[in-house]
């Protein structure tokens, strides 16, 4: 029977997809040591008793929903609820924040009111200079706060503001996403109450 069109998008979009995921994995392995700063700055916040706080754009929000979802929330299996919160979960405040400063300051406005120096803002990014995002990140320095990034591209103004960071190289927004999911889930899979033994 002859593959019908909706079979062979299928199997063209897999093919593509797998070359520009392998790209990106490849990009990862260059950058094992700053997957390895990014681990441990999440790790030194959350045993230090500080709290992450994530955020991004548009895909890169649902990412940076997901990474605090699973800290609350569980990965795995059963551990205590890991202080985390999302400044893209709220939409008034967005939309407030917006409204009266302009959308630059829709997660460095939530940096000043939340922020300590011992917490984290970890924010997601495929090309690094987005100006929320940079702000942000400028607002989180001048806190103390650890700053971390799960950047693509070359990294973009943002791996300056960054104390730790992880880039993933690149112009596929998608496959530089997928391995930021990757990643966010090592994050995860680190602690896990039986991480150490695996």
């Amino acid at each position: 029977m002859p593959a019908t069109s909706s079979e062979n998008l299928i199997r063209t979009l897999l093919s593509e997809r797998r070359q520009k995921l392998d790209s990106a994995l490849d990009g990862l392995e260059a950058e094992t040591d700053g997957a390895v700063d990014v681990m441990k700055a999440v790790r030194d916040t959350i045993a230090s008793g500080g709290t992450i706080y994530t955020c991004g754009n548009g895909g890169s929000a649902a990412e940076a929903l997901h990474f605090a979802e699973e800290l609350v929330g569980r990965f795995r299996s059963d551990r205590a609820p890991i202080r985390s919160a999302c400044f893209n979960a709220d939409p008034t405040a967005i939309t407030c924040i917006a409204n009266d400063y302009g959308f630059e300051s829709i997660f460095s406005r939530q940096c000043e009111a939340m922020l300590t120096e011992q917490d984290a803002l970890v924010v997601f990014s495929t090309s690094g200079r987005s100006p929320n995002i940079l702000k942000a990140l400028e607002v989180a320095a001048d806190r103390g706060a650890t700053t971390i990034g799960f950047l693509g591209g070359d990294g973009g103004e943002a791996k300056r503001g960054c104390r730790a960071s992880v880039v993933i190289p690149g112009d596929d927004s998608a496959a530089i996403q997928e391995v930021h999911q990757f990643l966010m889930h090592a994050c995860c899979e680190m602690l896990e109450p039986d991480a150490e033994t695996r």
